[in-house]
């Protein structure tokens, strides 16, 4: 009889997804990472005028349209000053596809990813289904990455290591000397650094920067998307950039499972780089009074927070029996142990939906925490 694979069995339902099916109907959401704000108006014509004109009726490129590898490369400059050959890059169905074709063409069976713990779901059961061996690593107490831990944590087995800024679910983002830390690293040990910059322009004090402009190798290999920073969650379109070698592997991987991303996706995806920025800036900002709502109100409610910095998620220190205590009032937040060993005692709220329902979410909150103390 044809059993499981073994890499499956390691791999559980995600516990955000247990949160959400185990909540009512009527239940505010604050576990979700999904901003509630529109796409912009000018992606979504870049979509619709596609589609009108029959451009999308057929695969692309595997690698994506050149055009909007061409604006994504533009991008990439105007940011970072970083020259990126469009054919170094590879559009996919979101980042969490990117995620998986690094993984795939740089992981052998057995061999360690080390990621954050703390850290977003993905590292973990995308290594697992890559046969390699999960290496979680603890966060200083700001929920940032220490290089350093990461750098005793390397071994001859270890194939990766992962970098998330801004992160999910910390909201953390690693200092410029950081960055540049985990790029020696990545240089000097001939480890691939996988850098996860999906949250990189939603930042409120300091600024994003990439490993890649510090690498002297090309062991970097970047992962971004338009899903957070346009709105564009649904769209499933993201990228991954490195070397020639490392993306011609990584093609070997989505020329199979994947073909191409959507056509229709990637004509709004090349919208939205090329148009008007103001949209990302009016989300920022208001994901930022967002932030500073949320922190007060757990603040008054007794809870210790670390600030987040970007994304759009703060991850409070909970006393036992906070989280039920609060989904049983029908407010969803996560568990912090669904990230990881070292997220017990805490817990995941996203500060992406409005401001009246985050008002109301708070209340209830501060009436939980006083239940269980």
């Amino acid at each position: 009889m044809t059993e499981f694979a073994n890499r499956v069995e390691q791999v559980s339902i995600s516990g955000i997804r247990e949160v959400f099916e185990a909540a009512g109907e009527d239940a505010i959401n604050l576990g979700i990472g999904q901003p509630d704000f529109p796409t912009p108006a000018h992606a979504r014509r870049g979509a619709i005028e596609a589609i009108e004109a029959k451009q999308t009726d057929a695969y692309t490129s595997n690698k994506g349209t050149v055009s909007l590898r061409e604006a994504i490369s533009a991008k990439y400059d105007r940011d970072y000053g970083l020259e990126i050959d469009p054919a170094d890059i590879i559009a996919t169905s979101g980042g969490s596809e990117a995620l998986h074709l690094v993984l795939q063409a740089h992981v052998d069976p057995g061999e360690e990813v080390i990621f954050p713990d703390p850290g977003f779901v993905s590292y973990d059961a995308l290594t697992h289904i890559a046969d390699g061996t999960p290496k979680p690593v603890s966060l200083r107490e700001d929920l940032t990455l220490d290089p350093a831990t990461v750098e005793e944590a390397i071994t001859d087995e270890t194939a990766a290591f992962v970098v998330n800024s801004p992160a999910n679910p910390t909201g953390a983002v690693q200092s410029e000397e950081d960055m540049r830390e985990f790029a020696r690293i990545a240089d000097e040990h001939d480890v691939l650094c996988l850098s996860d910059e999906v949250y990189e322009k939603i930042v409120f004090e300091g600024e994003h920067r990439s490993p890649m402009e510090f690498a002297e190798s090309d062991n970097v290999v970047v992962v971004s998307a338009c899903s957070k920073t346009y709105s564009m969650t649904g769209w499933r379109l993201g990228w991954v950039i490195g070397s020639n070698r490392r993306i011609e592997r990584m093609l070997r991987v989505h020329q199979y499972g994947q073909a191409c991303a959507s056509a229709p996706a990637q004509y709004a995806a090349e919208a939205a780089l090329t148009g008007p920025q103001e949209p990302v800036q009016e989300m920022v900002e208001a994901f930022e009074r967002r932030r500073d709502v949320v922190l007060d109100g757990l603040e008054d409610a007794g809870l210790e927070v670390p600030t987040p910095q970007g994304a759009f998620y703060v991850m409070p220190k909970v006393p036992e029996g906070w989280c039920d205590e609060v989904l049983d009032r029908d407010v969803i937040v996560v568990p912090g142990d669904a990230f990881g060993a070292n997220g017990e005692g805490y817990a995941r709220l996203s500060y992406a939906t409005s401001t009246e329902e985050l008002k109301e979410a708070l209340e209830i909150i501060d009436d939980a925490t006083r239940a269980v103390r």
